[in-house]
């Protein structure tokens, strides 16, 4: 059994010298609430029609506890979900809902402290008249995310790891943090100006007047 904890003590930036940029959702999918603790377990996949959020109210009866929902709503004109549904999640242990969309109730979710990442609040709830999928592949936020790919989501960003990626991809995030801790501010800084210098004089800058 995957051990998420692993994931969830290194920030998004971490896994930025692991992954591409096709891994990180845009910055339109963000924390709904301040100081939003950061989360990570598998994604729940589900896609929800234009206007309809049915599967999405499914789906916090079928993840598993740790699991985080990431849904692909088809659009951003009615809400996918409310407190009453973010409550549930939350009671049954689901870890938190990325969503290519918007919710409703932003008070009660953030009074439950419930971690949502979405891209805005409207009051309009969807219907529930239609069907999408849960468990398949999706698009979230620009990124392509399949059932069981590791999600890491703070106040930094969000970032979608693939399951067959997950070991290599933390090893590099942890080797990165575990350098930069290494080091004082001062070294770091000797460090980063010797190759900002290096790179100027290899692209021919000069601080000399002409």
């Amino acid at each position: 059994m995957t051990d998420y904890s692993k994931f969830r003590d290194l920030s998004p930036t971490a896994y930025a010298d692991a992954l591409g940029r096709a891994q990180f959702m845009d910055i339109g999918i963000r924390e709904l609430w301040p100081q939003i603790p950061r989360i990570a377990g598998p994604a729940y996949t589900v896609f929800c029609p234009s206007g309809d959020n049915l599967m999405l109210h499914a789906a916090i009866y079928r993840a598993d506890p740790g699991a985080i929902i990431v849904v692909e709503a088809g659009d951003i004109d009615y809400a996918m979900s409310g407190g009453n549904v973010c409550a549930i999640a939350q009671k049954r242990g689901i870890a938190g809902f990325v969503i290519d969309g918007v919710i409703r109730d932003l008070a009660e979710v953030r009074d439950s402290r419930f971690p949502v990442f979405a891209r805005g609040v409207i009051p309009i709830p969807g219907q529930k008249q239609m069907l999408g999928s849960l468990k398949q592949s999706i698009t979230c936020g620009g990124v392509q995310t399949e059932y069981g790919d590791i999600v890491v989501a703070d106040e930094e960003g969000i970032v979608v790891i693939p399951a067959a990626q997950q070991d290599a991809a933390l090893k590099i995030a942890k080797a990165r943090t575990d350098k930069d801790a290494s080091k004082s501010l001062e070294e770091w800084e000797s460090a980063h100006r010797a190759k900002i210098e290096q790179r100027l004089l290899e692209l021919g800058h000069s601080d000399l007047e002409p």
